[in-house]
């Protein structure tokens, strides 16, 4: 599942890195990413979400649950979606 998951976000963000999707799954990938910073993502945000991409975060928060983003896949990954961001800016 998570290979599938972080493949369909990078795909999104690829396709148009500043849509407001984008972000909003950016915002949460970064916020999964800190370990120590207790994963502070404010709830409310999951409404402004189509049906698609807040069904991604719900999978993002399993993965988190489930220990993967320490993961090399994510962190690989995360830096795809970092460098698709900064040279879409």
């Amino acid at each position: 599942m998570s290979d599938d998951v972080l493949d369909k976000i990078f795909q999104i963000i690829k396709e148009s890195p500043h849509s407001g999707q984008s972000l909003l799954l950016f915002a949460l990938l970064k916020t999964l990413d800190i370990q120590k910073g207790g994963h502070m993502y404010m709830l409310s945000k999951l409404k402004e979400m189509t049906p698609e991409t807040r069904q991604l975060a719900y999978q993002l928060m399993e993965m988190m649950a489930a220990g993967q983003t320490l993961s090399e896949q994510w962190q690989v990954t995360l830096q795809k979606i970092e460098a698709a961001i900064r040279n879409n800016s």
